[in-house]
């Protein structure tokens, strides 16, 4: 009882509680007062800080019910920027009395039980004053429930309406109601927000689960009093908190600081008079944008007569951008968009038509007009083009940029929109391009920010798509791009019509429309991924689809972050897969998707993991000529940023060349992503155009060859089905921007310029402007980023972070050439190749680039911002003269010095805190955020390293002992200067680069307070100490002249007077050194331990025959013995065997000579003399080549000095024709300079080349010595590669030890085999066998470790066997055999050897050929049937004929008298080779047969020998040929498919498919079979029901009237139809043929007929 008592007393007490929330009693003024401050810094003390105070008093009295005023009254706005805590606000009178009138406006609002409603004020109150009232009346805002202490609620306010929690508790003692209420701004139902800048890039949620850059709270205590007249709010404290870094704020971010307070002062009796004006309905308590929107934050500017502004920052820009770019271009370039923002469109006219004649200022306004992105200037765009004020290259490169930088709206959309029907556009390919790609563009981006976008937008796209339908491809795969740029759900429908496979519009339309239809689904499957999966698995999982159309499908699922399930089911379908291609593709998609570290993809990349279980490990050894995926990353949590990389290698027919790549760039920064970049291309036909290229002499000049290539083209572009050379497309930020088509057109308008008189009088009219003398300047300005986010504040001021980054680039140059002798009036272009030329240029290239990283607030009337400023400037100019005399073979290069520059490059960062007003910007207060440096370490750094070193530990230890002796509160950052200068004294350069920063790591470690700062970089170029160096020369003298260039000649009797005395101990260790080495081989011969090493080497030095035998027997018994000495030593016995086979795998790879080296001097003297005592012969004969013969070949490259002193290098190249010899000599051209590098090689035979490297003081410091030779290594050909040496660099051995390493860690990684065994010291040898054409050994021994890897395939066949002797016609042409060794390795090849058929896939099986009739053994099964090669069995000889068609032509190859003949057109041929008049074909003897070779039509050989047959087809042709032989694409899975493309599993049955039927039993040929459904002998059970079953695989069947004398069994597939029912036979043999397979059975094929005489 006592507990319903107490429940009915807690209920009547609540029934009874009043109003908590504030009341204002009619006729009475409630007077508070307010301040409010808005300031942002780093959270630390003693750094600068930034902000802006208002100072008021508040009066509120009512006005009518629910209605009431509320006026500021003796308002005053304060800033701040200064160090905190110890500077003051400083009074800011002048924005004060300026915005006095609208701070003192009174405004009325809507209040009723604690919520805010509508907000009334004058027209002549700005948005941005309103906003403050907001901020005042955000404090009013109380949604206070009577029966709850604690809850939650979303709330409006001025951010938006945000998650608030409410905590009310009471006071009894002072009878007050305490409130707290906490909004946390991450988690709003409608969060006040304005991006810009943001379109392109997409929001990464899985990154921001794993760290976050941008968190908002904020927290307010009430203080409430109930009263008789009901609650009065005494006193409202608030704070509102935003932290925000680019990288992660767990590792320290800038913070900005929201603070309001209110506290009651007194009730005047009276009430507050309203102003007399007109009260419009301006909003609610929420945030209204407004003017702050135009105001870019990295400046304030006063704008009084914006067209007067305009011209002069446009002239500002014209005149100190000409000769170099001013270092604040960048910033003069944002002014002039801010100003040109402001302007009407009627101001923007006047300012081009004063200016449009001026070309300089001309190309600053349509450089800048597209920056403004405004739908004005895009409207200035489309009107002056089609007023042809415009040329095309502006306008394109106009309309470009301004679709992606105008925001999208409906105006632009409609602007855009009309530019459909304008005649021209319609007429220019490429403008229309540009338009309608944009139009997609602007849809997207409209719709990013609108996603409730209507799709009536897109109507016009799908209108043209159904237009172009099956009349204009090109139309419709235009739509399709536009579709796919647009990514709007709406499109969805119409593109699923273009699918093949789902759409009835998609059976008649090319591949290249199927792939850009499924290519289209991609930016919609960022907003319905759902929806977008469901078709694109049904693409994938149609296996009679193209592969590419299915490999494409797959791009598309993987981009839709595919759940678990549906990797997993992609995974299980790969099991089954026929098209080894699609299984390549997606099998290494998901591999590399497992290496993935990006949040976005993890979950995928998890899937991938588990998917790769169920797969086979065999798709990793499918050739490179599969199609590929290539998926990397990199991802860092701590910055929240990362980059990833993705190329997609798709091929259908595995081509070299493959039919389309693309290449995608990702970035991910603070929460989002984007892609950068994606570029896609498709080969088509540029590889058959490229092998169809003739054969050109040798001794053809260059214009004759390139006048071949240009045939090959016009023969291409003449071929009525010949698909498009190439394809191209480029994505940025996921819209295509671009895309062309290397087609008929495009070659036909390349020809005719080419070989225009337009061309030729462009030519000559700037050859004569050369002559003449030319001066270009040129400037090119660029928004490079321009992002923007504005949140508002409880205050009501706008908080904006912005990126801004400026470029301009800058270039002028002078150009003269002159002509000696000078050229007549009417020259002809040939005579400057018999002329003296020379060209001096001057050039003045310089880039500024400024970025800017603001923070704070940002008005039309104040800023109290952070900014972090980088400044970038870079000029280098030059002066260059060049000279170029062909006839004498002069080429002189001098690089003149520039005065007055001694800075090249430069850069700043500096962050400031800023605060300053429109009214008053001469007092702006810019405070660095760092204080002045109170401690300054300098340290100039030399060139010498070790100096650095020794100097950054010193630093490092002094820090480290100043931070133990110093208490944290007495940290001040120290300013550290660094300087670094190296020169070249024979140059007379000297450079110098200068770092000098101070950070704010000394409070905290971490990457943004590392930021934070003053950062400078410096490079500066001064001339070296020493005589004034007047120019720089490089001169190349090529010829019999070159001696005459030969500054600092070098002999032996010049190196005599040189050396002096150190010249007799050189001399003298000459001498001594062969019996040095005599006595250490002999000493080495007598120690048993060193034998096997002293035997090697002794081994190596041989020539004879008889001493590499007894080398090999050595080195074999050398490894034998440490194989067992290894042995001995191991742990195991497995392991012990094991290196015991590797020891004898070395052993079998010894290299082994061949060859007789020519330099011998007498046939008793070859099995005496080595080939190095013959190099070493003709090397002492003459060591320099200077006192023999003239240089070949003469470079100088030297500093003329003002003291005529000669100074610099010069390079002498001399041929020794006799002996075969080449030798370079790299010497100082300074006169007591003896340090050289010294080049000498000497052909020793055909087969051996002998070099010698030395260098060092006279060479004589160091040397090598190389060898490379041919050989055998077994009975595989060999060549050889040895280096020794007695003496390297230490740098060098450390560099051969690291490389050393590096082998022995990844040997395993790459199958290596690996092997600790003790070569020859100071020796390394590289052979490399050749096991196959298509395959090689490699051994590399090391004084330590000898590695080797067999059987490494290579792309390309090698020239040795059945491939050298096919080089034989080309061995006067290297261009040539490169051709034809590339076609030959590209080429597929068919043989058939008795009854085995080895296919073009590599893929062998038994056939059983029938008699006299034609089987297509091959054939181009594209509609133009280039060729066709038939084979038959001959019924009475039991011999193979073979029938090649070529055009028109016919070929006839068959045996006879045991040798092979060859028919033409019915006609023998008497005399081989044949070379057919047009070039097509050529029919040649090889080896014991017949070859006929047609590369140009796709078949590159068809070989006939009594043995076998052999068929051989180009790259190109790939996919593209049917037949015995199969289709070429690699598709082994696929390898048995019929002519009507049904495939087979049975090769029998596919073999009899190609059969060509005879036609009747009379016919000459004596084929008397036929291709026929039969009828199953037997009835079967099919699914429960009797049936009877016709074969829908044809069988040979002998004709009417014939009998079959020959059988044999084959299994084929039937349909079965009911036993009752009739199959319908009406449609005729063919349609049987298309029915499905339901069982498969054996049954009789026959091989070989006769017929009766009295066959029909």
């Amino acid at each position: 009882m006592r507990v319903i008592l107490l429940a009915l007393t807690v209920a009547l007490a609540a029934c009874h509680q009043t109003n908590l929330a504030p009341q204002f009693a009619d006729g009475k003024t409630y007077v508070y007062k307010y301040e409010a401050l808005v300031m942002g810094g780093l959270p630390e003390e003693g750094l600068a800080r930034t902000g802006v105070k208002l100072l008021s008093k508040v009066w509120i009295s009512a006005e009518a019910e629910n209605t009431y005023t509320l006026k500021l009254v003796d308002p005053e706005i304060l800033e701040y920027s200064g160090f905190w805590p110890k500077d003051d606000f400083s009074p800011a009178t002048k924005i004060t009395s300026a915005l006095a009138a609208q701070l003192t406006t009174p405004i009325k609002f809507e209040y009723s039980n604690g919520v805010v409603g509508k907000v009334f004020a004058p027209a002549g109150v700005s948005e941005t004053v309103l906003n403050i009232y907001r901020g005042v009346l955000n404090i009013f805002q109380l949604n206070i429930k009577k029966t709850q202490n604690v809850y939650e609620l979303q709330e409006p306010g001025t951010q938006g309406v945000c998650k608030t929690h409410y905590l009310l508790s009471e006071d009894a003692k002072d009878e007050l109601i305490l409130l707290t209420k906490s909004k946390d701004l991450n988690k709003c139902q409608k969060r006040i927000m304005k991006d810009i800048g943001l379109t392109y890039t997409e929001r990464c949620v899985e990154c921001e689960a794993r760290g976050s850059n941008l968190k908002a709270a904020a927290a307010s205590n009430y203080i409430i009093k109930e009263t008789a007249t009901g609650a009065l709010l005494l006193n409202a404290s608030g704070i509102e908190i935003i932290q925000f870094s680019p990288l992660n704020i767990l590792n320290g971010a800038a913070q900005m600081e929201a603070r309001q307070n209110l506290t009651f002062l007194e009730i005047k009796d009276t009430r507050s008079a309203p102003m007399n004006a007109e009260y419009l309905h301006r909003g609610s308590v929420q945030y209204e944008f407004g003017s702050e929107l135009l105001q870019t934050p990295i400046q304030l500017l006063r704008i009084t007569n914006v067209e007067a502004q305009i011209i002069e920052t446009l002239n500002h820009l014209v005149t100190f951008n000409v000769a170099k770019v001013h270092e604040d271009a960048p910033l003069k370039f944002i002014e002039l968009i801010q100003l040109l923002r402001v302007a009407r469109l009627e101001s923007i006219e006047a300012i081009w038509n004063q200016f449009k004649d001026k070309a300089d200022h001309r190309h600053w306004i349509l450089n800048v007009i597209p920056a403004v992105g405004t739908s004005a200037a895009l409207k200035f765009i489309k009107e002056k083009f089609l007023a042809d004020q415009l040329t095309l290259a502006e306008s394109t490169t106009a309309l470009i940029a301004s679709i992606h930088m105008v925001t999208a709206d409906l105006e632009a959309i409609q602007l855009i929109k009309s530019m459909f029907t304008e005649n021209k556009i319609q007429e220019n390919p490429i403008l229309r391009e540009v338009v309608l790609l944009g139009y997609g563009t602007l849809v997207s981006k409209y719709c990013a920010e609108n996603p409730a976008c209507p799709a009536d937008l897109m109507r016009p796209i799908h209108e043209l798509a159904v237009q172009a339908n099956k009349i204009d491809i090109e139309g419709l795969i235009m739509a399709l791009k536009v579709m796919g740029n647009a990514g709007h759900p709406s499109s969805l429908k119409p593109i699923t019509k273009f699918l093949p496979g789902i759409g009835s519009a998609a059976a008649d339309l090319p591949l290249r429309a199927h792939v850009e239809a499924v290519q289209a689904m991609r930016n919609i499957a960022k907003r319905e991924p759902k929806m977008i999966q469901d078709i694109a698995l049904q693409l994938f999982m149609d296996k009679a689809l193209h592969s590419e159309v299915r490999m494409v499908a797959a791009i598309v699922l993987f981009e839709t972050k595919l759940p678990m399930g549906l990797v997993i089911t992609l995974a299980n379908n790969l099991l089954t897969e026929k098209s080894l291609q699609v299984s390549s593709f997606v099998y290494s998609y998901m591999k590399s998707m497992t290496r993935n570290t990006s949040p976005d993809l993890a979950s995928v990349a998890s899937a991938c993991n588990v998917a790769l279980r169920i797969l086979s490990p065999k798709f990793d050894r499918l050739s490179y000529r599969f199609s590929r995926s290539l998926y990397v990353d990199t991802y860092h949590d701590p910055w929240m940023m990362g980059a990833a990389a993705s190329a997609f290698y798709i091929n259908d027919a595995a081509t070299v060349l493959p039919r389309s790549i693309v290449a995608k760039a990702r970035s991910y920064l603070a929460g989002a992503y984007a892609d950068v970049v994606e570029l896609g291309v498709r080969t088509e036909g540029m590889q058959e155009a490229l092998l169809k290229i003739q054969e050109v002499p040798e001794d053809a000049d260059r214009m004759t060859k390139m006048r071949q290539v240009m045939k090959a083209l016009s023969e291409w572009r003449a071929t009525p089905s010949s698909q498009p050379l190439a394809s191209v497309y480029v994505k940025v930020f996921g819209q295509e921007l671009a895309f062309g088509n290397v087609d008929k057109a495009v070659i036909n308008q390349l020809i005719q310029l080419a070989s225009g008189p337009a061309m030729k009088t462009y030519g000559r009219k700037s050859l004569d402007a050369l002559l003449a003398g030319v001066t270009l300047h040129y400037a090119k300005p660029l928004l490079l980023s321009e992002v923007r986010r504005i949140i508002p504040t409880s205050v009501g001021l706008p908080m904006e972070l912005s990126l801004y980054s400026a470029a301009v680039a800058a270039a002028s140059a002078e150009l003269k050439a002159t002509v000696s002798p000078p050229l007549p009036a009417d020259y002809q272009v040939a005579q400057l190749l018999k002329s003296d030329i020379s060209m001096r240029t001057t050039i003045s290239p310089s880039v500024s680039t400024h970025v800017y990283a603001v923070m704070g607030v940002n008005t039309a009337f104040l800023q109290a911002v952070l900014m972090s400023r980088a400044k970038v400037h870079t000029n280098i100019p030059a002066k260059i003269e060049a000279r170029v005399d062909i006839i004498k073979g002069n080429f002189k290069l001098q690089l003149l010095p520039v005065e007055g520059v001694s800075k090249i490059a430069s850069a700043r960062v500096e962050t400031f805190a800023i605060a300053r007003n429109v009214e008053d910007l001469a007092a702006a207060k810019i405070t660095p955020m760092v204080p002045s440096a109170v401690e300054v370490s300098r340290e100039t750094f030399s060139s010498r390293i070790s100096r650095m070193a020794s100097s950054l530990a010193r630093n490092i230890s002094a820090s480290s002992e100043d931070l133990e002796g110093d208490a944290q509160s007495q940290l001040r950052s120290k300013a550290i200067q660094k300087r670094m200068c190296a020169e070249s004294l024979t140059f007379g350069i000297k450079a110098c680069s200068e770092l000098e920063y101070r950070n704010a790591t000394f409070i905290k470690d971490c990457p943004l307070y590392s930021m934070i700062g003053e950062h400078s970089f410096l490079v500066e170029i001064s001339p070296a100490a020493g005589p004034a160096i007047e120019r720089i020369e490089i001169e190349i003298q090529v010829g019999e002249q070159a001696a005459e260039k030969i500054i600092k000649v070098i002999n032996m009797s010049e190196e005599d007077k040189s050396l002096g005395d150190n010249n007799v101990l050189l001399k003298l260790r000459k001498i001594l050194a062969p019996s040095m080495k005599n006595t250490t081989s002999s000493s080495a011969s007598s120690s048993s331990s060193k034998s096997s090493s002293a035997s090697s080497k002794s081994s190596t030095s041989s020539s004879s025959s008889h001493s590499s035998k007894a080398s090999s027997s050595s080195r074999s018994s050398s490894l034998s013995s440490s194989s067992s000495s290894s042995n001995s030593s191991s742990s195991t016995s497995s392991s012990s065997r094991i290196t015991y086979r590797t020891k004898q795998q070395i052993n079998a790879m010894n290299f082994t000579k061949d060859h007789v080296h020519q330099h011998s001097f007498s046939r008793e003297r070859v099995n005496s003399r080595s080939s190095a005592y013959s190099f070493e012969n003709i090397y002492n004969k003459a060591k320099y080549l200077s006192d023999t013969v003239n240089p070949a070949v003469t470079i100088l490259i030297r500093a003329v000095r003002a003291d005529h002193k000669v100074q610099g290098y010069q390079v002498a190249a001399y041929v020794d024709r006799a002996n075969e010899r080449l030798q370079i000599v790299f010497a100082s051209l300074e006169e007591n300079n003896h340090w050289r590098i010294c080049a000498d090689g000497v052909k020793l035979s055909d087969h051996k080349i002998m070099a010698k490297l030395a260098w060092g003081l006279e060479c004589k410091e160091y040397e090598t010595e190389i060898t490379a030779e041919t050989g055998r290594i077994g009975k595989d050909a060999a060549v050889r590669m040895k280096i020794t040496w007695e003496k390297l660099p230490e740098s060098m051995k450390r560099f051969a030890k690291r490389l050393s390493d590096f082998l022995s860690r990844y040997t395993k990684k790459f199958g290596i085999t690996k092997a600790k065994v003790q070569n020859v010291r100071n020796e390394i040898k590289l052979s490399v066998a050749a096991a196959s054409e298509r395959t090689l050994n490699v051994v590399l021994k090391t004084p330590q470790r000898t590695f080797y890897k067999l059987g490494i395939a290579i792309p390309v066949s090698l020239p040795i066997g059945e491939a050298a002797a096919e080089l034989e016609p080309y061995q006067k042409n290297l261009p040539d055999q490169l051709i034809y060794v590339l076609s030959k390795a590209t080429a597929a090849e068919c043989s058939l050897v008795k009854d085995t058929l080895t296919t073009f896939n590599k893929r062998e099986h038994r056939i059983e050929m029938p008699h006299s009739c034609f089987q297509v053994m091959a054939q181009d099964c594209t509609d133009e049937l280039k060729y066709i090669v038939l084979l038959k069995r001959d019924e009475t000889q039991k011999e193979k004929w073979v029938h090649v068609k070529i055009n028109n032509v016919e070929v006839e190859l068959y045996a006879k008298d045991s040798a092979i003949k060859v028919k033409l057109n019915g006609v023998e041929l008497s005399q081989l080779p044949y070379n057919q008049p047009e070039g097509k074909f050529q029919i040649k003897r090889k080896s014991d047969g017949i070859s006929v070779l047609a590369p140009g039509l796709g078949l590159q050989e068809v070989y006939f020998d009594m043995a076998s047959v052999k068929v051989q087809i180009v790259d190109w042709m790939r996919s593209k040929t049917c037949g015995l032989c199969g289709t070429a694409d690699g598709e082994i899975r696929q390898e048995f498919r019929t002519p009507n493309k049904r495939l087979t599993e049975n090769a029998v049955s596919f073999a009899h498919s190609w059969v060509l039927p005879g036609k009747s039993c009379r016919d000459a040929s004596g084929c008397y079979m036929n291709l026929e459904s039969v009828k199953l002998e037997k009835q079967v059970d099919v699914h429960g029901q009797k049936s009877k079953c016709y074969s829908v695989e044809p069988v040979l069947r002998c004709l009417p009237s014939c009998v079959a004398v020959r059988t044999t069994t084959v299994d084929v597939a039937f349909h079965c139809v009911p036993a009752a029912s009739n199959l319908n036979r009406s449609e005729g043999l063919s349609s049987i043929f298309e029915k499905s397979a339901d069982i498969r059975e054996t049954v009789e094929a026959h091989l070989a007929c006769r017929c009766t005489a009295k066959c029909a």
